[in-house]
């Protein structure tokens, strides 16, 4: 498929994000926003650890993985700095996430996408805060696509790979290759934000908007064709919008960091390398004038 558009942004990590991604010593850590991640059944949990745990090396204050009450002790063998609170039915699922008061929530890294993860989903498109859907909740979403776009807008983020977006967007990509054209419609058409995955990465707005995120000249970048590694991608999304970033430029910004993580891993990634290797991509990036 073809990416290119006379009217196509570069997006570029600039001061003003520099200094927003930067923590002040007069901060505390609800300064920097509060992320919940949804997580699924037992025993298909790691994905939402691994979104999880990079929104907190992107630097979300605090993040709680919501989980079923029979995940509990899966998550809580491996979780530590990352809060846990259950759940036994859709009502409690609700009443939980109203309590935790999150700033962004993330939702869809092995969901599940039963009736029940359903009416979970429906209790976290009512929110009012940014929302980053992945994996499952696209799933979901392209099964009713007019139910959601009428509940959509532009803080909330997809990130749908060519698969996921040729579900969200049917008949779209036997008209046209132009993976901008298709960002921009997907994203027109469900009213909210796009992060369509590949090897150059375009965000696209409901207003028509859109941005690449180029891997060029990034040498690594093959390296995040791996399981887990788009979770950790919503993960980052989610923690730069906790933090206050738009959703728009949570995405771009997140896809790019993101990139850089792959390269500063390199051959031999995997998913669980990259929300480690945030802290010295984030030194590098604070470190520019």
């Amino acid at each position: 498929m073809t990416a290119g558009s006379p009217d196509l942004a570069t997006f570029r990590i600039t001061a003003d994000h520099r200094d927003r991604l930067a923590k002040f010593g007069d901060r505390h850590k609800f300064d920097h926003g509060h992320v919940v991640v949804g997580a699924g059944p037992a025993l298909q949990g790691g994905a939402a650890r691994l979104a999880a745990r990079a929104a907190l090396r992107i630097g979300a204050g605090l993040v709680t993985m919501l989980a079923p009450r029979d995940a509990a002790d899966a998550h809580a063998a491996q979780l530590n700095a990352v809060m846990l609170q259950t759940y036994d039915q859709t009502p409690q699922f609700a009443g939980q996430l109203a309590a935790l008061s999150p700033d962004a929530i993330c939702v869809g890294p092995n969901f599940g996408t039963t009736a029940t993860a359903r009416e979970k989903l429906n209790v976290v498109l009512s929110q009012s805060v940014p929302l980053c859907l992945d994996a499952d909740a696209i799933t979901m979403i392209a099964q009713d696509r007019r139910a959601f776009s009428a509940r959509a807008s532009d803080r909330v983020v997809l990130t749908p790979h060519a698969g996921e977006l040729r579900r969200l967007i049917p008949g779209a990509f036997d008209r046209t290759d132009c993976r901008v054209t298709l960002a921009r419609t997907a994203a027109r058409n469900l009213g909210c934000v796009v992060l369509f995955k590949g090897p150059d990465t375009l965000v696209a707005r409901p207003d028509g908007t859109c941005v690449v995120v180029s891997s060029d000249p990034i040498p690594h970048a093959a390296w995040l064709a791996t399981a887990g590694a788009g979770d950790v991608l919503a993960g980052i999304i989610t923690g730069l919008l906790a933090r206050g970033f738009a959703p728009a430029c949570a995405a771009a910004l997140g896809a790019q960091l993101h990139l850089q993580c792959a390269a500063a891993v390199g051959p031999g990634l995997i998913a669980e390398d990259l929300p480690d290797a945030l802290p010295r991509v984030l030194s590098a990036v604070l470190s520019k004038p």
